[in-house]
Parts: C-alpha cells; sequence; structure tokens
C-alpha cells in the first residue's frame, strides 16, 4: 500500500494519524490474544488446560482484612492495618498514644 501523504489535507493527516496511533496501540494485545489461543488449542489437544501445565491458578481472590486498630472516639471506625493509615491513627500517634494503644 503506498499512500501520497502530499496529497492529504491537514483533517486527512490527523484522522491518518489517530488511526495508526490506535492500531499501534491495539497490535501487541491483539497478538499475546492470539498466541495465548494457540496455546489454549494446543494444551487442548493434548489433553491439558494450559492452566494445569504452566500451574497457574485461575483466580486467587484475598479475604477481607479483620480489623486491627479502632478509634477511641468512634468504635465503628476500623483500620485493618494495611494500606495507608487513616487520619485518626496518625493523629492519635502524634498526640502520644501507641499501636497498641489503639489495637482493639
Amino acid at each position: 500500500m503506498h499512500l501520497n501523504l502530499n496529497e492529504l489535507s491537514l483533517k486527512d493527516l490527523k484522522d491518518l494519524q489517530s488511526q495508526v496511533a490506535k492500531a499501534i496501540s491495539t497490535f501487541e494485545d491483539r497478538k499475546k490474544k492470539e498466541a495465548l489461543a494457540d496455546l489454549e488449542d494446543r494444551a487442548r489437544s493434548l489433553g491439558f488446560s494450559l492452566a494445569e501445565l504452566t500451574g497457574a491458578t485461575v483466580s486467587r481472590k484475598r479475604a477481607p482484612a479483620t480489623a486491627k486498630y479502632g478509634n477511641p472516639a468512634d468504635p465503628s471506625d476500623t483500620w485493618s492495618g494495611r494500606g495507608r493509615k487513616p487520619r485518626w491513627f496518625e493523629a492519635a500517634l502524634n498526640a502520644g498514644k501507641t499501636p497498641e494503644d489503639l489495637a482493639i
């Protein structure tokens, strides 16, 4: 395919640029999906699933974290110790409390 870019209008060039950018961004994803489908077919033809051969688990869901710390001002406000510290926890630490003081 040969395209004379000098004959295209600015709008046509920008449309072409947009189409090329989209094609480039989706190219790798398309190739990965094709390769995965080919591998799954090959594994199935041998009597296995791809997950069995690779040792991959289908999905692993994390159990909800249990509360470890409680807000002294509001007992319903708790924190598991995971993620960012809540403001009330930081304020209590700055006021001289220890994490053990806030433990449930």
